[in-house]
């Protein structure tokens, strides 16, 4: 399962593990990394998504979440520093509950706690969807729907950069992806130790800050940060606001490493 994982690795130091979202690739963090100098960033690809086959198993956040844990324990050396978007968030979280022994600090993007009845409904139809018409109108609602208004102007590449990351996917890997996020639980989140960061956007319809706050209130110690003009592609709307809050935290966390 880890050998089919697609891993890109830069730098040397203490591990940060990033963990994309529904769309995303390692790509979703790129913008960020010069901002993690002396840590050594391990960027995956989830099993199903950008460069990373399916596993001839049914994908699931609890199959993300081992992914993940085993990067930690066999590339990274825990414990890491977790940051995340959106589906990975809540990757993540069920990480850093499950193994808390493999996380030192959590920086969530666009969090989720677990999907609404709504928001599965809708998951389920976009995998039936892209199984039946292909991903061209999911990356087209990604890129018009996904970021702020401010964003397209200001960053004329964030539309078409998202637009070609939903493309480049596997049809039934995205689908499947869909599919384990309408499906997914949330962490027990009153066993989550380690240190969390949420960040959100003002104009983030999926993690709007009143939930971001709702979830930072079940997370022991939990701080948020709301981004101004930002949807909700946090990293790729403000990749250097996204960098130093991430690069932050994990050094504001690193001392007894």
């Amino acid at each position: 399962m880890l050998g089919a994982t697609l891993l890109e690795i830069d730098g040397d130091g203490s591990p940060v593990v990033f963990v994309h979202g529904l769309g995303g690739t390692s790509n979703s963090f790129t913008a960020m990394l010069p901002a993690f100098g002396g840590f050594r960033c391990i960027r995956p690809d989830l099993p199903g998504s950008g460069r990373s086959p399916r596993v001839g198993l049914q994908l699931s956040i609890g199959l993300f979440a081992e992914v993940i844990e085993a990067v930690i324990r066999s590339v990274g050396g825990a414990p890491a520093h977790l940051v995340a978007h959106s589906l990975g968030t809540l990757v993540a979280q069920h990480v850093a509950v499950n193994a808390p022994a493999c996380v030192r600090s959590l920086t969530l993007f666009g969090p989720i706690f677990e999907p609404g009845d709504a928001a599965r409904d809708r998951l389920r139809e976009r995998a039936r969807m892209v199984r039946q018409h292909g991903l061209l109108g999911v990356a087209d609602a990604a890129a018009s729907g996904g970021l702020s208004s401010s964003s397209k102007s200001a960053n004329p590449l964030a539309g078409p950069f998202l637009r070609e990351s939903h493309m480049r996917q596997d049809p039934e890997g995205f689908a499947q992806t869909c599919e384990a996020l309408a499906n997914a639980q949330a962490a027990d989140l009153r066993r989550l130790r380690c240190p969390t960061l949420l960040v959100t956007g003002d104009e983030d319809a999926v993690a709007p800050p009143e939930a971001t706050r709702a979830l930072a209130e079940k997370i022991r110690g939990a701080r948020v940060k709301i981004l101004s003009h930002c949807g909700h592609w946090t990293p790729i709307e403000l990749p250097k606001d996204c960098a130093r809050l991430a690069s932050d935290h994990a050094r504001a966390h690193a001392a007894d490493e």
